[in-house]
C-alpha cells in the first residue's frame, strides 16, 4: 500500500513516463505527439486519459455545464455513432449521465476501458500506455472526421 505522497510521486511519474514512452512510439512515428484533449475547437468537449486503480479510459467528454446543451451535444454526436466508434473492437461506452469524483461535475461520457489493470503496478503501464496511445489516436481521427458536421448542427439549432 503507498501513502497518499507516495501515490502522487507514484502518478506524476506515470503521467512523466507516458509522454516520453510517446514520443518514441512506433504509432506516433517516433515523433512528439501534441493530443488534441481540451482543443476539440467546440466548446464543451474534451478528450481525456482517465486512470482509475482498476482500469484505464480513453474518453469523449462532454463538459457543458448547461445540461440542455451538453445533452444536446451528446444527441448530435449519436447520429454520428458509426463513425465514431470506427475502429473500436467492442464499440465505445455511451454514458449519458456521470458525475466525475474530482469535482462533482456532471458530464456525458462516451469511452472506451482497459479493465483489470492497476497502474500502481509499474509493471502494467506499457500495457496502459499502449491501450491510450492507440484508442486517442483512433478516437481523435473519428473526431476530426465529424467535427466539422457537429459544428455546422449546434450553429444551426442555436
Amino acid at each position: 500500500m503507498y501513502s497518499k505522497d507516495e501515490i502522487k510521486v507514484l502518478h506524476l511519474k506515470f503521467w512523466q513516463d507516458f509522454k516520453n514512452y510517446s514520443q518514441n512510439h512506433p504509432a506516433l512515428n517516433y515523433q512528439k505527439k501534441r493530443w488534441i484533449l481540451n482543443e476539440t475547437q467546440i466548446r464543451g468537449i474534451a478528450l481525456r486519459f482517465e486512470l482509475e486503480r482498476n482500469s484505464a479510459k480513453v474518453i469523449m467528454e462532454l463538459q457543458n455545464k448547461q445540461e440542455d446543451r451538453r445533452l444536446q451535444i451528446f444527441e448530435i454526436l449519436e447520429r454520428y455513432k458509426v463513425v465514431l466508434e470506427e475502429g473500436f473492437e467492442n464499440g465505445l461506452t455511451w454514458e449519458f449521465f456521470h458525475q466525475r469524483e474530482d469535482n462533482g461535475q456532471q458530464v456525458c461520457r462516451i469511452y472506451t476501458q482497459l479493465e483489470n489493470v492497476d497502474w500502481h503496478n509499474l509493471n502494467q503501464w506499457l500495457v496502459i500506455y499502449d491501450f491510450f496511445i492507440k484508442n486517442m489516436l483512433q478516437m481523435e481521427e473519428n473526431y476530426l472526421m465529424v467535427k466539422e458536421m457537429v459544428k455546422e448542427e449546434l450553429k444551426t439549432q442555436d
